[in-house]
């Protein structure tokens, strides 16, 4: 290609063109690095890092990313039980929202937004293709909705970090089509790259564990601590003590995954991973990070803590500042013997307001919570990773009986570094259908990530009061 060749964007060259220049902007953060595998580290202050950027007065600086993270629950939620007043410390919680109670300064209860394109255009697939697009649906066999506001995001921000975003998912897509004529991939994805594809959705954590650390080659198996044991060791003794002990926290945050793997692989009659020494730092015992094994877990909770976990980690490593990850589908097929549900979700979800349900709702928000709480203990410089974020929590609709969704659940954990007010109960129901649309509230986010639209979705103006 000549100097003065034009390259338009979408095309392969400019492709390879951003990844260079996202590897170069990378190319001061701290990794380790060994056969087949590179791990990103977390912000260590002692050590020169990706936050490190020039001041006036010369001196190293720390610049602190913001991240958003959409976590997406199928069916709607028990009406009874969400709710909330009051502000800040003070605020009262539902019963379904216990498990988030502890962030209530750091919580914004949203209620009265809905998806205009999406009522009134059938049940289920129609109220949940569009969930993140703020666009009407096509029914038939062409898919066609739009990009998702995640996925505007990625495009943005994305090529300041090795991955721009993070798709997971703990069910499978559904296929077909519904009795409503619209695609059944419009009820098992939430982000869309184009409105005629969705963005591919990770179901598996052995895959989403290697897209973490660029497992990959035919080691992907072996522990990977014993392939960069000797960059750690070296890199601990050089750091200051919190630095130590924040390594080692951030390890065993790794292992943590690790044993949960572990226990499934023993359960299944596999042989357990292979167990690696110490890592390097202060803490803790019997670390490693060996692969997680191939297959989905039995047990939906330990898929969804391993999938809650290892979006933490990619945020704490600044692997990437978007992720999505859809704990439920739509019309989803999970069930809950450990809380004595005796239906799969869809069907008890048409049972909205029974004590079954309830004990649903709050399992789904308990992700939240362990979300939370994950990003809440790494600091980042005075702050946690989670003030540095938003944590956007909602559902397609609001009652699974009647299939409502002239207003949804949606909850924000995280104050995107000072950008957005927390604390407060925010209830939109009366102040016009102009003024509740949902993708007004997705162009506030995204002008505090920095990405500023004149219009996204069916909204041209910003969510007031948000």
């Amino acid at each position: 290609m000549k100097a003065n060749d034009v390259i338009h964007p979408g095309s392969p060259e400019a492709r390879a063109r951003a990844k260079a220049e996202a590897r170069a902007r990378v190319g001061r953060r701290l990794f380790l690095r060994g056969a087949g595998v590179t791990m990103a580290l977390p912000f260590l202050e002692s050590l020169p890092s990706f936050a490190a950027t020039a001041t006036a007065a010369g001196k190293a600086a720390p610049v602190f990313p913001k991240r958003l993270a959409v976590l997406f629950m199928g069916n709607g939620i028990n009406g009874n039980h969400w709710w909330a007043k009051g502000r800040g410390d003070q605020m009262e919680l539902g019963k379904s929202l216990a498990p988030v109670a502890a962030w209530k300064t750091k919580l914004n209860f949203i209620s009265g937004l809905y998806n205009k394109p999406s009522t009134g255009v059938g049940i289920h697939p129609g109220q949940t293709g569009g969930i993140l697009s703020g666009v009407p649906l096509q029914k038939g066999a062409v898919l066609k909705g739009g990009i998702s506001f995640d996925q505007v995001l990625a495009n943005a921000v994305g090529q300041e970090t090795m991955q721009s975003s993070l798709v997971l998912g703990c069910e499978q897509p559904n296929t077909g089509y519904h009795e409503t004529n619209f695609s059944m991939a419009y009820s098992s994805h939430i982000s869309w790259s184009t409105p005629s594809s969705p963005v591919p959705m990770e179901v598996y954590p052995s895959l989403a564990f290697d897209s973490l650390f660029e497992n990959r080659g035919s080691r992907r198996t072996q522990s990977i601590l014993d392939r960069v044991r000797e960059q750690a060791e070296g890199l601990a003794r050089r750091a200051s003590a919190d630095d130590r002990t924040k390594l080692g926290e951030y390890l065993a945050s790794v292992r943590e995954i690790e044993k949960q793997v572990e226990r499934t692989r023993v359960a299944n009659g596999q042989d357990a991973a292979p167990r690696g020494d110490e890592p390097a730092g202060e803490k803790p015992r019997g670390f490693s990070m060996s692969r997680p094994g191939p297959g989905l877990p039995d047990d939906i909770r330990l898929h969804m803590q391993m999938m809650v976990d290892i979006v933490a980690l990619a945020f704490q490593t600044d692997k990437t500042r978007i992720a999505s990850l859809l704990l439920c589908r739509d019309l989803s097929g999970l069930f809950y013997p450990f809380l004595d549900v005796r239906d799969a979700h869809h069907p008890a979800s048409h049972r909205d307001l029974t004590d079954d349900y309830e004990r649903v709702t709050s399992f789904y928000c308990s992700q939240l919570g362990r979300l939370a709480s994950k990003l809440d203990g790494m600091k980042e410089g005075d702050k946690s990773v989670l003030d540095r974020s938003c944590l956007l929590f909602l559902s397609n609709m609001w009652s699974g009986y009647k299939h409502d969704n002239s207003k949804l659940p949606v909850i924000t954990v995280g104050g995107l570094d000072g950008a957005l007010a927390t604390g407060r109960v925010l209830d939109y129901l009366d102040k016009g259908d102009d003024n509740r649309r949902i993708s007004s509230l997705y162009l506030s986010l995204m002008d505090r990530m920095g990405v500023s639209l004149p219009r996204f979705g069916d909204a041209e103006r910003r969510l007031a009061g948000i």
